[in-house]
């Protein structure tokens, strides 16, 4: 497994890398607009970037930190650098960091037929909380409702 470098996004000139990884990764990917105005909403709004040796971008995780709560938004990686560690990285350092920003408990929705991400979440420690009927579009879809309890480390997950 590669070391991938995990920074945060810090300047809109970065977004051009999120929005190509939004773009190959969803079918309803977020808007430029939809990152300006969260860069804007500065102790709430976090967006990491994953980087590879060369510096390029190949994935990111955007989240809220809301009271003691950590939303996960969105977690993509490029399709040629998927099943390499990317998303690993960047989950295990959101998860981090959200306790740090003093969150004790994490959610996020996952699309239904997205079993690749619900393998992952599980060996995080989430767990199924609920079902948002038709909650994606393009095409409709539901969406699982995950929650983890406690942000400290999982069992049998690496930690730095």
């Amino acid at each position: 497994m590669a070391n991938w470098i995990i920074e945060p996004l810090s300047s809109p000139s970065d977004l051009d890398d999120v929005l190509a990884i939004e773009d190959a990764s969803f079918t309803n990917p977020w808007t430029r607009e939809m990152y300006l105005a969260e860069l804007e909403n500065e102790h709430v709004s976090y967006c990491y970037l994953a980087k590879d040796a060369d510096r390029r971008v190949v994935g990111f995780c955007s989240f809220w930190r809301v009271m003691d709560e950590l939303h996960i938004n969105n977690l993509a990686v490029m399709p040629e650098d998927r099943r390499a560690g990317v998303a690993t990285a960047l989950l295990h350092h959101v998860l981090r960091e959200g306790a740090r920003l003093g969150a004790v408990r994490a959610t996020l929705e996952v699309r239904r037929s997205n079993e690749p991400a619900r393998i992952l979440y599980e060996r995080f420690g989430f767990a199924l909380a609920g079902i948002r009927r038709a909650y994606y579009t393009k095409p409709v879809e539901d969406a699982i409702v995950l929650w983890r309890e406690g942000l400290g480390p999982i069992a049998g997950m690496a930690s730095d």
